[in-house]
């Protein structure tokens, strides 16, 4: 291995007599270095993307959410609370009631859903950092907090006492409507704080307390929609998951929070998936360059072939040094363009180049898996490239020389 490894270091490191193949092997060597930057930054790149997405269901979903199993609701009992309060792993929980309703306000009005929440919400979810406007609303009062957008087509801003808002949703039961007014249940309500996470959140959702979601909708008091759960930082959240399933039994369905955004994260796993497919495409077209390359250097030093052969290097050796050759030019290659890559995405974090709108800069994210992925997918294919080389090297060339 040492005298084949030798001759390629020479054969990559020295130039040739023909200036066209010292032009070809420049020419691959600079697709290489630029298929893998440009793998590296759109890998980045979308990790960038990826964390931007997630980090607003981050803020709006909690380490673990139940369900009811069947139907839109399931029971809570006292025993039910003590066993979770004692549960190990759970640092806080919040009662949850959610439905549609009718948000109207000055004669206009707005289809929303209402999420009605206990006092221990905000220590789930982190609602300071949400509230854009106003505050979080007190506890045992009608007050709501609405998303930015409701708000906006609504037209209506914080604590008008003098314009309340009126949630309207359909009574339960059967029969003709003998007048319309009698079709609902409706509670008057201030608003006392507008949230901002983003535009499908901010005319998706009104925050309540739970008391006035659970009169809206005649619920009873222990008749709630989800429970959501905020985890110790030491918890195992398996080990957590079958300590809450054991306390409710089958009347709930537990999940994380990438299963509670599970299309999401398979769109984005998907995107991410097919974007390092396009571009790894890119970088096998790339390597064909390399194999080029080495064929032509083949052909150029078809001479030098022979007298290697006669001193005694077998065929499968000389084959070596092309393939050494071809596999050096990719690694190296791979390692500076990722080198390269590693580079702009730092200045991109650093100096904000590329912007995605006038205040955020375009999200990009170093993350090693993506180091990992390239160096692999790089010498993989330098290598498979020069193997297919290195195969032109063969009895007859060497003595056609």
């Amino acid at each position: 291995m040492r005298f084949p490894f030798y001759i390629a270091k020479r054969y990559l490191l020295s130039k040739s007599d023909n200036n066209a193949i010292n032009y070809i092997t420049i020419i691959a060597a600079i697709g290489v270095i630029v298929g893998s930057a440009a793998l590296f930054i759109v890998l980045s790149g979308f990790a960038g993307l990826k964390e931007f997405s997630l980090q607003f269901s981050s803020i709006v979903d909690p380490d673990l959410k139940a369900t009811a199993s069947i139907g839109k609701t399931f029971t809570l009992s006292e025993n039910d609370l003590e066993k979770l309060n004692d549960a190990k792993g759970i640092a806080y929980f919040s009662k949850v009631i959610e439905e549609r309703v009718i948000i109207e306000y000055d004669q206009k009005n707005i289809l929303a859903n209402i999420k009605g929440v206990d006092s221990n919400f905000p220590r789930v979810n982190t609602t300071d950092s949400i509230v854009k406007l106003g505050s979080w609303m007190a506890k045992d009062v009608d007050q709501i907090v609405a998303g930015w957008a409701i708000a906006q087509d609504l037209s209506f801003g914080v604590l008008d006492y003098g314009k309340t808002v009126q949630l309207y949703v359909p009574k339960p039961g059967k029969g003709q409507i003998s007048s319309i007014k009698g079709a609902f249940n409706s509670v008057r309500v201030v608003n006392v704080g507008i949230f901002d996470i983003n535009e499908e959140l901010n005319k998706k959702y009104v925050f309540a307390n739970l008391e006035t979601a659970q009169a809206l909708l005649n619920y009873n008091n222990n008749q709630i929609s989800a429970i959501e759960f905020k985890l110790s930082d030491d918890a195992n959240e398996e080990i957590v998951t079958e300590a809450i399933q054991d306390i409710l039994n089958d009347s709930v369905i537990i999940k994380n929070r990438e299963q509670q955004n599970d299309a999401l994260y398979k769109m984005l796993n998907t995107e991410y998936l097919a974007v390092y497919l396009i571009f790894t495409l890119v970088l096998i077209i790339a390597l064909f360059n390399v194999i080029g390359s080495i064929v032509m250097m083949i052909l150029d030093k078809k001479k030098n072939i022979k007298t290697l052969y006669n001193l005694g290097a077998t065929n499968n050796s000389i084959r070596n040094i092309f393939f050494y050759q071809g596999s050096l030019m990719t690694i190296i290659g791979g390692l500076i363009g990722l080198a390269l890559g590693w580079i702009i995405i730092w200045l991109q974090k650093t100096f904000a180049l590329v912007m995605i709108t006038p205040i955020h800069p375009y999200p990009v994210s170093i993350k090693l898996i993506n180091v990992v992925i390239v160096a692999i997918t790089i010498s993989v294919l330098g290598i498979l490239a020069s193997k297919i080389a290195s195969s032109r090297v063969s009895k007859s060339l060497i003595q056609a020389s």
